[in-house]
């Protein structure tokens, strides 16, 4: 087996942990209205396993609003 092929499934794995780890916090129960929650469910994704060692991250985000 090559080295890319255990790195894919090692990545794969990866990402299924931190899909379970936002599906558990209700990341993808409520709509994502702003780029703060869509940033946060994808870091909590991205982050994985990182979220059962306790670290919780968030992104914050300010959109500026339109001119009246």
């Amino acid at each position: 087996m090559r080295f890319g092929s255990i790195g894919g499934v090692i990545v794969l794995i990866w990402l299924i942990i931190g899909a379970i780890a936002a599906g558990q916090r209700g990341y993808f129960d409520r709509s994502n209205d702003n780029c703060a929650e869509v940033g946060t469910t994808i870091v909590t994704v991205v982050a994985g396993p990182l979220n059962y060692v306790g670290l919780n991250p968030e992104i914050e985000c300010d959109v500026p609003e339109p001119s009246q």
